[in-house]
């Protein structure tokens, strides 16, 4: 099996995690030119250049993510899932709703909220099904993944296994490479051409963890490798605009995704399996509350401090702020929260377990009742005493069974912090 360490923690995804937090936010306080009221060509005349193709974060965290919650959901019931999802999103994801929706509300300058209407519905996360327009911009992402979530739950339904999961790998490529000329708007929508490449891909690379490489599973990775590189016009036209993205060549951005493979590919095959620096598990921690908060709060600090602080001062010191914002969340509203809704969630989940009568193939035959002792029954003899069980060794604890982020089975990070056999931070 790929990984001797199976129930060593993956540091690295941490680290690779916080990175592609840290150049997201890069690409907005750096290449957009909304917080300085110009083009931030003349501003960072040298960072712009590498801050521009920042958004690519976004496609790793895709990555991690099939890697992570096929990590996540062995072992799992479908309820299961589902709370240690709801438990690990929403808590942070409500404060940072309510934080940005104040400073939008209060400092109109980067954006401004429609009605308050608009904030409750993205308080379900459901804003992007229903043409809500999100408080943040960088939220649209979120409904990625819980469509993503939503598929993998029904591989967890009918069971994960090694083949079930390549059953879905290969399915979910064939919808995803044959949505568009379908044209049918729901396969297209939940298929998600786009991002699919990235999360059946994630989720190769765990199976070749928690396995061993082979040929099927790299012939899965190097198509969505091929198919990632179909979209990358797309994503950078939305991401820099049409007029900046035609004027850029495209090979830096297939340069990034092809590394971001071969990261999350060392990372598969135990490359990195001896760094074990546990300031990355804090660190990793930190993503998905500083992904949730930076934009539209950082871009309004950059925007009113832009006349007063020097540039590049200011956008280390927001970050920076960023940063222990996302860590006072993470601590005092994350972990805690989490632990209680996945508490109370799993009681919810035990009481419709309980109130739900087995069908009748399953259902235990009832015990004889016992025979009625005679008043003259015989004298028991006590049976000789058995011999002591033979010692055996302890079952291996299927590591894939554990709490992957925080406010998980612990509380949980296409997150947070990460493990082999659990992590605690995206998704």
């Amino acid at each position: 099996m790929a990984g001797s360490g199976r129930g060593n923690r993956l540091y690295v995804l941490d680290g690779l995690r916080l990175f592609a937090a840290l150049i997201v936010v890069f690409y907005h306080y750096v290449a957009l030119a909304k917080p300085w009221g110009h083009s931030t060509a003349t501003i960072f005349p040298t960072a712009h250049k590498f801050a521009q193709f920042g958004w690519l974060g976004v496609e790793i965290f895709f990555l991690i993510s099939g890697f992570v919650i096929c990590m996540s959901v062995w072992g799992r019931s479908v309820g299961d899932f589902a709370v240690s999802r709801l438990s690990r999103l929403f808590p942070a994801y409500w404060v940072g709703i309510l934080l940005t929706a104040l400073v939008v509300k209060t400092w109109p300058v980067i954006s401004s909220l429609e009605g308050w209407s608009s904030v409750i519905t993205n308080l379900t996360m459901l804003q992007g099904g229903n043409n809500t327009p999100p408080v943040d911009q960088v939220y649209w992402t979120l409904f990625v993944e819980l469509k993503f979530y939503l598929l993998m739950a029904v591989v967890v339904f009918f069971g994960v296994t090694y083949r079930n999961c390549l059953i879905f790998c290969g399915v979910w490529t064939a919808f995803a490479a044959l949505g568009p000329v379908l044209n049918t708007p729901l396969i297209t929508q939940m298929a998600m051409p786009v991002y699919a490449p990235f999360f059946i891909a994630g989720i190769a690379f765990y199976l070749m963890r928690r396995f061993r490489p082979n040929a099927v599973l790299w012939t899965i990775v190097v198509f969505q490798l091929l198919l990632s590189q179909r979209y990358v016009e797309y994503r950078m036209a939305v991401s820099l605009g049409k007029e900046a993205a035609e004027a850029l060549p495209t090979w830096p951005v297939r340069l990034v995704i092809l590394l971001g493979f071969a990261a999350v590919a060392a990372i598969a095959l135990g490359v990195f399996d001896r760094i074990q620096w546990k300031w990355l598990t804090h660190a990793g921690a930190l993503t998905y509350p500083l992904y949730l908060i930076h934009m539209y709060i950082g871009m309004t600090l950059i925007h009113k401090l832009r006349d007063r602080v020097p540039a590049p001062l200011l956008v280390v010191a927001v970050t920076a702020l960023m940063m222990l914002a996302a860590w006072l969340i993470h601590r005092f509203v994350e972990r805690p929260a989490g632990k209680w809704i996945q508490k109370a969630l799993k009681r919810g989940i035990q009481d419709v377990r309980e109130g739900t009568p087995l069908p009748a193939a399953r259902r235990p035959a009832p015990s004889a009742a016992p025979a009625r002792e005679s008043a003259a029954a015989p004298e028991r003899v006590p049976a000789p005493a058995a011999a002591p069980p033979q010692a055996t060794a302890p079952a291996e604890r299927d590591p894939d069974t554990l709490a992957f982020f925080p406010s998980f089975d612990s509380p949980r990070p296409p997150f947070g912090s990460s493990s082999e056999t659990g992590s605690r931070t995206p998704s």
